[in-house]
């Protein structure tokens, strides 16, 4: 991303300093136990994580490792007898007989074997992400009158959970971490009187487990399926152990047992030889390592390092009310607006991202880390059609830019894969990727050409791959992805054909995800098509993207020149006659105009084809666009929509979509048209649970606070009327700059850019300001432009006169 050079001013320019300011205190309280999942509390460090019931006499911890997968490498995916039918289905789709090609596809062109097994691929070649297991601890108290004073608790600031509890005259209190510095699972149990603690400890696990105690260990064991029922699945193995100080340790036969004590420690160490082969030893490592060490230098270790992180960036809505339990909250904002409810979410999706993985981790699958069940709603897999970008679309205006590690690896990892698969299928060079993905690199279509033929996938995660550079600007990272951004360009060089019509150059076969349509004087619905409005849009920004690059580092060969050739011969974006953009090439009738996917706005978010500024008739179009599609919609399709009236600027409109997601609900069930909305304990629920809706929410309260993808800064570009005073602190932007931002009655008063990296910042000025200083030195302002020259680590502050 090129920043307006020209327009320069001069300013005076100070070293990076960080004032000192009192952090908000964020946390989710509740005042009961968890009575379901949903209602539980998250904790991670990114590779493993925990969730807490809470229970006063009978307490279930979930287990989770983000490698918990079952299934392997699927040979059979590679479908040979595809590509013989390929030419048949083009010729098909290019005299419009897009129900026969439809027909073959289902025969024909598909995955090879199961594929995804329709969601239900736990013991499947292309497997499924699991729960780790349950730990049960079974508790006995002295007191036999009733609790009191019960408030569980997750601090956002700390990561930390805690539930404390009054029995007679005695104080229980339990602290939980997923410890950020140690990699272990902590669990403190304390007392405010000697003697009083007393509990029973358990693992177990639905299937595939055993469970032993050896010297006072108690281990939980197993090997997960390949998908083959041979000895090559994933193992795991589990570790725990309890440090007491007072009573007595009592090892069963597959428990251990604490009575009397006046506080304990309980530690898990979990792995399996997904990533780690030396796994065994690594557990015994961190296990011995924890337990030597105190719970209070645990924690603060752990703090210290989550932080880090968090504490990057703040915003401040208004004051949080940190007595009132969490789902009351959550109901209320429904009707009272307040602003500190949507700064406490906007955080807790960081909280999420920050626990739910980390650089050297899997990225995030469809529930993140967190799962309760070893057949996840549709293998809590990574679906390339939109979650898993969804899940990273935060990283790096929400200064974790770190984390976006995992799904860059991910995304280079899936290249030769994704090579055998263009050649298999499609008889192309370069690779691809379908809709659908594991650890296992699958990269093939999917057994259902309505869903699975999808071919942009790989395409759109090499749009996570541009982001990264266009925020950091490094120049060394771009050079060593430039590879995977070059081959998946190549695929569609070798691979689009050319439409009859208007001579275009579309992709073929594909479709525009999970929707239909009718063809003309038919009550089929049909998914295959050629030229998708999403499929073009995201091949032009890969063809540009690659471009840039190799602009940036100095690249002319025959894939710049071929792309060169090809982008004029894209279709252009297309105006339905009734004011919407259409979905396809022609103007089609949804099977469903209110489809949860809104795929042929992708233009407008998460890429920047589609903006009021550049394109206002597309914008119009757009807009048009969203009200066809409604507001409702599953919990990730809410949050997209958030993002989406953010860059068309109506600020209101996306705060009536944040209300929207924030909108209370139960039920863990597989729905498609209800039951949308957030959860308790604030997962978004499809529903059920998955982490996008989180994370693209988050997302959506960045844009609407700032935005960057048009070559300038644009502060506080979808301000809803409810936000009328506020500020934020390090978010960041394109071009390597980090933008601190004050404003009251509606209007910005004032700004700090910090350079990461050294660059020219331009600002874009509201149209109520009259004047931009700095330092008392008014900037010139230049067709609603200033700008200023920062060196690395230099900030400028802004004032905003009105």
């Amino acid at each position: 991303m090129k920043f307006l050079s020209t327009l320069l001013a001069a300013a005076t320019l100070l070293p990076c300093t960080a004032p000192a300011k009192t952090i908000q205190e964020l946390a989710l309280r509740f005042n009961t136990p968890a009575a379901v999942w949903e209602e539980t509390l998250p904790l991670g460090n990114g590779r493993i994580g925990m969730m807490p019931d809470g229970g006063i006499d009978k307490e279930l911890i979930v287990l989770n490792d983000i490698t918990m997968w079952s299934g392997s490498v699927d040979p059979e995916a590679l479908n040979p007898e595809a590509l013989t039918y390929l030419p048949e289905i083009r010729k098909l789709l290019l005299t419009g007989k897009n129900e026969e090609a439809q027909r073959m596809m289902y025969n024909h062109f598909r995955c090879g074997g199961l594929g995804s097994a329709f969601g239900k691929a736990k013991d499947a070649p292309y497997g499924c992400f699991q729960m780790l297991g349950n730990m049960q601890i079974s508790y006995s108290y002295p007191q036999t009158e009733d609790v009191r004073n019960y408030v569980r608790r997750l601090s956002l600031n700390d990561a930390v959970a805690s539930t404390t509890f009054t029995k007679g005259e005695t104080t229980y209190t339990r602290e939980y971490i997923a410890s950020h510095a140690n990699d272990v699972l902590g669990i403190h149990i304390a007392a405010n009187k000697k003697g009083s603690v007393s509990f029973e400890v358990s693992l177990s696990r639905p299937e595939r487990a055993t469970v032993s105690v050896k010297e006072n260990t108690l281990i939980m064991e197993g090997q997960l399926n390949d998908g083959y029922n041979t000895g090559k699945g994933v193992r795991y193995l589990t570790k725990v152990k309890i440090v007491n100080k007072g009573g007595e340790l009592t090892a069963g036969d597959n428990t251990l047992a604490i009575t009397h004590a006046d506080e304990a420690v309980i530690i898990v160490s979990t792995s399996t030889d997904m990533i780690d082969k030396n796994y065994r030893s690594t557990i015994d490592s961190l296990l011995e390592q924890a337990k030597n060490i105190s719970f209070e230098k645990m924690k603060q270790a752990h703090v210290a390092s989550y932080r880090k992180k968090f504490d990057r960036v703040e915003l401040r809505l208004g004051e949080q009310d940190n007595a009132t339990p969490t789902n009351e909250r959550l109901t209320g904002f429904q009707t009272d607006d307040d602003p500190a409810f949507a700064a406490l979410y906007f955080q807790y999706g960081r909280y999420l991202m920050i626990c739910g993985t980390h650089e050297n981790s899997l990225p995030l699958n469809l529930q993140g880390l967190w799962a309760n069940q070893v057949q996840t709603p549709w293998n809590g897999d990574y679906h390339l059609n939109i979650n898993v970008q969804m899940n990273y679309w935060p990283v790096e205006v929400c200064n974790l830019s770190e984390l976006h590690k995992s799904l860059i690896d991910f995304t280079q990892s899936m290249v030769p894969s994704g090579e055998a698969t263009a050649q298999t299928f499609y008889g192309a060079g370069g690779w691809l990727a379908h809709m659908m993905s594991n650890p296992w690199k699958f990269t093939a279509p999917g057994e259902h050409a309505s869903w699975g033929a999808t071919m942009t996938g790989g395409a759109w995660l090499c749009e996570h791959l541009w982001e990264h550079y266009a925020f950091t600007q490094d120049e060394e990272y771009l050079r060593a992805v430039y590879p995977a951004f070059a081959g998946a360009a190549q695929f569609f060089l070798c691979s689009m054909i050319v439409e009859p019509k208007n001579g275009w150059l579309v992709t073929a076969p594909s479709s525009s995800p999970e929707n239909a349509f009718y063809m003309p004087g038919s009550n089929n619905p049909v998914d295959v098509c050629m030229g998708p409005t999403m499929d073009i849009q995201i091949v032009k920004e890969l063809f540009t993207n690659v471009l840039s690059a190799a602009e940036i580092l100095g690249i002319e060969d025959k894939t710049t020149a071929n792309i060169r050739e090809a982008l004029p011969k894209l279709p252009p974006m297309q105006v339905s006659p009734k004011g919407y953009l259409q979905e396809w090439l022609e103007d089609y009738q949804e099977v469903d105009p209110k489809h949860r996917h809104v795929s042929h706005l992708y233009g407008l978010y998460p890429s920047n084809q589609i903006s009021p500024n550049t394109t206002p008739e597309l914008a119009a179009a757009a807009r048009e666009t969203l009200e066809r599609r409604g507001d409702a919609g599953t919990g990730w399709s809410r949050a997209w929509k958030i993002n989406f009236w953010a860059r068309l600027h109506d600020g209101n409109r996306a705060y009536k979509l944040l209300k929207s997601l924030l909108e209370p609900t139960s039920g863990n069930e597989v729905q498609m048209n209800h039951g949308a909305g957030t959860y308790p304990n604030l997962f978004c629920a499809h529903p059920p649970f998955q982490i996008d809706g989180n994370l693209g929410g988050t997302a959506g309260i960045a844009e609407m606070l700032i935005q960057s993808q048009d070559g300038y800064i644009q502060l506080l570009p979808a301000l809803p009327d409810k936000w009328s005073a506020g500020s934020f602190k390090g978010l960041r932007v394109r071009g390597g700059g980090e933008v601190d931002a004050t404003w009251s009655n509606n209007r910005l008063s004032s700004a700090t850019i910090k350079a990461i990296t050294g660059n020219t910042f331009s600002v874009k000025v509201p149209d109520y300001v009259t004047a931009v200083k700095h330092n008392g030195n008014e900037l010139t302002i230049k067709d609603g432009y200033v700008s200023v020259v920062l060196k690395e680590e230099q900030e400028a502050k802004l004032k905003f006169i009105q």
